[in-house]
């Protein structure tokens, strides 16, 4: 699960050269939202991003992840610390969080561990923040596996995604808020993956159009 309550061990990326085609270069960084849990791999929500880029006359390569089920910031830090890209990427995304919450992790480890990880996204996009961009942590609580602590967890992931937000304001790094989004899927079975706690495909391109006309303009 996203929340894994085993968690999940670093697993350090190998460097290597991240220009594998032709088109733009896309680094996804995260954790079980990124990967896909329960979804097939053309469905992650970077897959899909790449995909309707593509549908809008911008060329990029098919993502190259870091992320993995059960990653706080600290894992995504552990996991990234010794991957070094021959050359910067052209797009990073960074979508971490849920897990800090659900682990009852505190707001200010948060705020440090997220900031360290806005800093090394945009030295994986070769110092230009532009090229990054953020999105907001959904609310898992809105899922049949959420429904005992549904308000509490809303009103955590909303602290999280403040504190998000403020550090990406900081670094002038953009902000995209999916979390309204993925609180549809409460009315709308349709939106959750089979595991009655991940969200589905489905879920996922209401994300990736929201994140096309925020991000094409910048890419």
């Amino acid at each position: 699960m996203l929340l894994s309550s085993c968690k999940s061990s670093p697993d350090p990326a190998k460097p290597g050269n991240n220009d594998t085609g032709s088109g733009l270069t896309y680094l996804a960084l995260g954790d079980s939202y990124t990967i896909g849990e329960s979804v097939s791999k053309e469905d992650r929500w970077p897959m899909q991003l790449a995909a309707a880029l593509r549908e809008n006359g911008v060329a990029v390569q098919e993502p190259y992840f870091i992320a993995r089920t059960g990653w706080t910031t600290k894992d995504l830090l552990d996991g990234t610390q010794n991957y070094h890209p021959d050359k910067p990427y052209d797009v990073v995304s960074l979508l971490i969080g849920v897990n800090n919450q659900y682990q009852g992790r505190s707001i200010e480890e948060y705020r440090s561990q997220f900031h360290d990880l806005l800093v090394r996204s945009i030295g994986y996009a070769g110092g230009n923040a532009e090229k990054v961009f953020v999105l907001s942590i959904p609310d898992w609580g809105v899922t049949p596996f959420g429904e005992s602590v549904r308000k509490r967890t809303a009103k955590e992931i909303d602290n999280f995604n403040k504190v998000a937000k403020e550090e990406c304001d900081k670094e002038k790094i953009l902000f995209i808020n999916i979390t309204d989004i993925s609180r549809t899927a409460l009315n709308d079975v349709s939106m959750v993956a089979s595991d009655n706690l991940h969200f589905s495909a489905k879920m996922y391109r209401l994300w990736v159009n929201e994140t096309i006309p925020a991000i094409k303009p910048k890419i």
